[in-house]
């Protein structure tokens, strides 16, 4: 589902908890279940946001458009069809994220 407009490509980087926030590099595409707001640091550094679970109104779609950032939420198990450094291209407008390997 399309919920932050705009356009990114970078490296997925698959954060599981917040005691993986290091992992995220600036550029890189983050790529959760969900957030909350103490995520909020690293919407600082992703490039893009791609989430499992959300909708439009949720913080996961909010605080990117804040940002900026382009977004997709509900991308139903994308923490596990995407691996953790695969370039990806995110579709914050059209709600789509392409793999590009």
């Amino acid at each position: 589902m399309a919920a932050s407009r705009g356009g990114a490509t970078g490296p997925a980087r698959i954060i599981r908890d917040l005691s993986e926030a290091d992992k995220l590099m600036p550029g890189d595409v983050l790529v959760c279940r969900t957030t909350s707001p103490p995520w909020t640091v690293l919407f600082a550094r992703a490039s893009a946001v791609v989430t499992d679970a959300g909708g439009v109104l949720a913080h996961t779609a909010i605080t990117p458009r804040e940002y900026g950032i382009p977004c997709v939420v509900g991308a139903r198990g994308a923490t596990e069809r995407i691996r953790d450094g695969m370039l990806i291209t995110v579709d914050g407008e059209q709600g789509v994220v392409r793999l590009s390997g």
